[in-house]
């Protein structure tokens, strides 16, 4: 297997023999500018559950994401940046900048590359996904981790007829964002961004790599995945920072981990599946998976609009040594609505339910295109039940909704 140390050293040989070639042809090509500014604001049904966060129930944000593609080479080579800025007045920690991606790529016969800063989304399951471990999570955008940081990466994709293997060289980690003191839906101890442990160092820490093998067998839609490096996912132990509070102090182990996921189409039933076994973050290693499936009611009393019914079983066994999860015996159910309509109408709502403690949660999540260039968008989130020593008790008066309103150009 190749060193950390020659894998960076091959991405920058790369880097330097490619570019000279790139830019030859690169003014001849063409550009698109695209994107969206947005405003935002959460607005909470209670007041918060500490003193240090702000009192308001309200919390406004701006946020702006332009997007730039420039192609030449008859479409065969292509330059995406799409950077991202949040502003806040409530929670200073959710100001912030990133780069989503910005990165070139080259299309070949039966293979393509990507060097830069990119996106990756492994998996299938919709209440949570557990494969997908490239790109770390960015909670100041949401609790759910479905937002993304970018990340620098050597992707190399070989199409065959056997299948299709991605190989990804990960230099640089990202640490995982969280919200600030005075923000909400944040543990009952703040996270001490400023102040994270890492199990390895120097190159070790931040140097990852990762494979992924994708191949349809029939009706079934297989991936097999391994990713090695410093795990995306911390463990929160609770020390004292240099000011005498109590707080979580993120620490990313080394790991290893491979997963599975698999989706089959037959008739109108969409069977899941995703699973990892993980090796680092203690002992021992564990197993975790997420089971389900969804059906489809299609033009629905002849409106054209479709039902989904959706539900899944999420399972983890991990011990304390790991970071902790809240879902570790779970139930989900859904139902989703596709009006299939000229302004791209979806409405979801969905639950969850730890079948030990009892605890809850409910979420909504709806859009609508106003016209050719506006989209609404409404989100809420509730939870019941939950205990004490759940990792979401800090967010038990967190209950919200959220309205967006997005302005693509």
């Amino acid at each position: 297997m190749i060193s950390a140390r020659g894998a960076l050293l091959a991405l920058g040989l790369l880097s330097v023999c490619t570019v000279p070639t790139v830019a030859q042809d690169f003014g001849q090509g063409s550009s698109e500018l695209g994107g969206f500014v947005g405003f935002e604001t959460r607005v909470f049904f209670s007041g918060p559950a500490f003193v240090s966060q702000k009192a308001g129930r309200a919390q406004p944000s701006l946020m702006v994401q332009p997007e730039l593609r420039h192609e030449w080479n008859d479409g065969l080579d292509r330059l995406t940046f799409i950077p991202y800025a949040r502003l806040e007045t409530t929670d200073r920690q959710r100001n912030h900048f990133d780069i989503r991606e910005a990165n070139w790529q080259r299309l070949g016969d039966d293979w393509d590359l990507r060097l830069g800063i990119g996106k990756v989304f492994w998996g299938v399951a919709e209440s949570r996904h557990l494969v997908d471990i490239v790109n770390q999570s960015d909670l100041i955008e949401a609790p759910d981790g479905e937002d993304k940081l970018g990340q620098p990466m050597l992707n190399v994709n070989l199409l065959r007829d056997w299948g299709t293997v991605g190989l990804f060289v990960l230099p640089g980690f990202r640490d995982r964002t969280y919200p600030g003191w005075s923000g909400r839906l944040r543990d009952q101890f703040p996270t001490d961004v400023h102040n994270p442990a890492y199990e390895a160092s120097g190159l070790a820490r931040h140097m990852g790599i990762a494979a992924r093998y994708s191949h349809f067998f029939g009706d079934w839609d297989v991936g097999v995945s391994y990713f090695h490096g410093t795990g995306r996912e911390p463990r929160l132990p609770v020390t004292v920072d240099t000011g005498g509070r109590l707080v979580r102090r993120p620490t990313y182990d080394l790991i290893d981990q491979v997963g599975l996921d698999v989706q089959s189409t037959i008739d109108a039933w969409l069977l899941k599946l995703e699973a990892i076994s993980r090796w680092g973050n203690g002992d021992p290693q564990f197993f975790a998976s997420v089971a389900g499936l969804e059906y489809t009611l299609y033009d629905v009393w002849e409106t054209g609009a479709d039902i989904g019914l959706l539900a899944e079983y999420l399972y983890d066994d991990r011990n304390a040594n790991a970071p902790a999860v809240s879902t570790d015996h779970d139930v989900f159910v859904a139902i989703r609505l596709t009006a299939n309509d000229a302004d791209d109408t979806d409405f979801l709502i969905g639950g969850t339910i730890d079948r030990l403690s009892g605890a809850m949660g409910i979420g909504i999540e709806a859009s609508t295109r106003l016209d050719s260039h506006w989209t609404a968008e409404l989100e809420s989130n509730v939870t019941a039940n939950v205990p004490f020593d759940d990792p979401m008790a800090g967010m038990r008066q967190d209950d919200f909704v959220l309205f967006r309103l997005l302005r693509y150009f």
